[in-house]
């Protein structure tokens, strides 16, 4: 069992007392050394990889914000932070996070599969001097995981990734498509690892077995919201509306990863609202 991180933007939220529309950016612009903080953290609770605090600086994120100048330099930022924490630990990998374009949980606004690739091309170019490998995160469609596995191959550096689904039915994608029906594609583009992340643990339970069997590395990290509200679906809304569970602690969380596991996930971690406290029991279970 590989043990991943858990979530870094809601607990940079919590750290920092506000939510913003810039989300986990708010933190590298105005106080980085908690993002370092946030990866010493999970190392110490056993996490072996630092994901990178890069899902949200994308291109379209942060012109829209006028802030296209920082693309760069808050992307070195990121990278620099994670590897330093990973080399402090002694020990572990650095993920190179590819968040969605267009904005989570909204595969309709993103752009085609052939246009998206262009800017992850990118991305992943300036990851690929600090990362060990580049995960593609919340992939809620087909043609959304399409385009960041054609944008993300071109370092050579090994892709996973990771596909949401939908909360009310797991065997679904956030899009409507039968998670089924995007195996086909998986299959073409062979990244190394496929995972579900960003849904409700109940609804990663019901996605795994349809991945299950195909000859994928399998792994999951759930989310810990009691669900995704209507409003939050642009760029400009804030986190705040996103309400966390009140029954999922980390006993309740190692519960389901712990299923799982049982069912074929090598690679369990937690996404957000999932924290170090999570993280701890995880590896206390399966590295004991």
């Amino acid at each position: 069992m590989i043990i991943l991180d858990g979530g870094m933007g809601q607990e940079l939220v919590k750290r920092g007392g506000m939510a913003t529309d810039l989300w986990s950016m708010q933190a590298l612009l105005d106080m980085p050394g908690m993002v370092r903080q946030v990866h010493d953290e999970y190392f110490a609770a056993g996490a072996e990889i630092a994901t990178t605090n890069t899902y949200s600086i994308l291109p379209d994120r942060l012109e829209t914000k006028g802030l296209g100048e920082h693309l760069l330099p808050l992307t070195r930022s990121a990278c620099e932070m994670a590897v330093a924490a990973r080399d402090t630990h002694g020990s572990g990998q650095v993920a190179g996070s590819l968040g969605p374009q267009g904005f989570s949980y909204q595969p309709d606004k993103s752009p085609p599969a052939d246009q998206a690739a262009e800017v992850y091309a990118d991305m992943a170019r300036l990851h690929a001097d600090y990362v060990d490998f580049h995960l593609l995160e919340t992939m809620s469609s087909i043609d959304q995981a399409r385009g960041g596995l054609m944008g993300a191959g071109v370092t050579g550096k090994p892709v996973w990734v990771s596909l949401s689904v939908d909360d009310a039915d797991g065997t679904k994608l956030r899009s409507g498509e039968a998670l089924a029906d995007a195996v086909e594609m998986l299959k073409e583009y062979n990244p190394v690892v496929v995972l579900i992340n960003c849904s409700l643990p109940e609804a990663v339970s019901q996605g795994l077995p349809i991945l299950a069997d195909h000859g994928f590395t399998l792994g999951a990290y759930a989310n810990g919201f009691t669900g995704i509200h209507s409003d939050f679906n642009s760029i400009d809304a804030t986190v705040d509306l996103l309400k966390a569970r009140t029954d999922l602690g980390p006993a309740e969380y190692l519960s389901f990863a712990k299923s799982w596991a049982e069912g074929g996930a090598s690679i369990i971690g937690g996404c957000c609202e999932v924290g170090p406290d999570h993280i701890t029991a995880l590896s206390n279970h399966f590295r004991a």
